[in-house]
């Protein structure tokens, strides 16, 4: 059975490729056209369903399972923001870096260097009999400058618990273990087992 991603996110794709080894992951964007999937659920966990749900009905092809996630960051000191709006921080045009940026920003204007954050992964899974939805956090600080290159989105200026380098500069490998996405595919994994 193909679990068909319901992104376009490259950097999405990869990891979750990189987590789902055994399965067959194709992004949607190879089966069909992509498409505007209006996000405006109030919770990680209602955008990620909406995705997958509205991934599942274009595909029409009831042999496929449908994986959507729907992530962000949220910084304690700005109440919680970006939270379900990080992909579009900095406007509905607005790329990676702009995002990285404006949070930054943010930060700074509150007059301090660094800020208690987490990450936060909703996990959708939607077949023709079911829907599930898991969760993944990672903890840690989020920092008023951008370090290393690696990773995407808000990598370069989160610092994880327990480390004092960035997800930008850690090794992919260490990254995995802390993401929460890998989290929450971890217990993405054990449902799409029993499906």
């Amino acid at each position: 059975m193909k679990l068909v991603l319901a992104t376009s996110n490259k950097g999405k794709v990869r990891e979750i490729k990189a987590l789902c080894e055994d399965y067959e992951v194709i992004p949607y964007g190879d089966l069909i056209e992509e498409f505007e999937i209006v996000e405006d659920g109030d919770t990680f966990k209602e955008n990620a369903l909406i995705k997958a749900r509205a991934v599942f009905k274009a595909l029409d092809d009831e042999d496929v399972i449908v994986m959507a996630d729907d992530s962000g960051i949220s910084v304690d000191i700005l109440d919680g923001e970006p939270g379900i709006y990080s992909a579009r921080y900095a406007g509905v045009d607005a790329d990676d870096k702009d995002n990285l940026y404006k949070l930054i920003d943010a930060i700074k204007e509150k007059g301090v260097n660094s800020s208690p954050a987490h990450y936060t992964a909703a996990i959708a899974l939607v077949t023709k009999d079911s829907e599930f939805c898991v969760h993944g956090w990672m903890y840690g600080n989020a920092q008023s400058s951008a370090c290393g290159d690696g990773g995407f989105g808000y990598d370069p200026m989160f610092i994880p618990l327990g480390f004092d380098k960035t997800l930008g500069e850690l090794d992919d490998e260490i990254k995995r273990k802390l993401s929460h996405r890998s989290k929450a595919l971890s217990l993405a994994k054990i449902i799409l087992k029993t499906i």
